[in-house]
């Protein structure tokens, strides 16, 4: 880009604000489909939920060709190398969005062969709850994900950001080992 890096604080505000709508309006997510709520991620492209409304009707098969990831259902430790190999093959700016419990936080599935959430390969932005969860609870959350986008700093130091986000994303407890008020 550039722009972001020479302009003048005081520019910011109108370009952030520019650029925003302009990447949360143009999201092109590879899909990640594993387990039954890839079914339900399927769904949201038919005309009965229509994603092509909010700029999203092309998912793409190529990781250099997507910038969101939407990782359905549960990760197995053999396909965990897989998962990050994607997400590091995306262009920057990228965002992640859990689908599922299983994806969430490894689902019902407490063994050896699944990850306890992809949260430990890759920084999370949206958690989408339930076993699976409808097709209008993931357009709820890519509207989720498009403020998201939409208030993300700009300027010179914005890798920096990103960097100590994602660093914070992988130390963070992850969601397995949290406590609720059950316990």
């Amino acid at each position: 880009m550039g722009l972001e890096e020479n302009a003048p604080p005081f520019m910011l505000g109108t370009v952030e604000g520019l650029l925003g709508w302009a990447r949360s309006g143009s999201l092109w997510p590879a899909t990640f489909g594993l387990a039954c709520c890839a079914i339900e991620m399927m769904g949201t492209g038919t005309p009965r939920f229509d994603i092509a409304r909010i700029g999203m009707e092309v998912f793409r098969g190529s990781p250099r060709q997507a910038d969101l990831m939407i990782v359905a259902g549960r990760v197995s430790n053999k396909m965990a190398p897989i998962v990050r190999q994607v997400y590091d093959q995306m262009p920057e700016p990228r965002w992640v969005l859990a689908m599922g419990v299983c994806a969430s936080s490894g689902g019902m599935f407490n063994n050896y062969a699944i990850v306890p959430g992809v949260d430990h390969i890759v920084p999370v932005d949206i958690y989408l709850p339930g076993c699976p969860p409808r097709p209008e609870m993931l357009l709820n959350a890519l509207l989720e994900l498009h403020t998201q986008i939409q208030n993300t700093p700009l300027g010179a130091n914005r890798r920096e950001i990103a960097a100590a986000a994602e660093a914070a994303a992988l130390a963070a407890t992850p969601t397995s080992e949290m406590t609720g008020l059950l316990r």
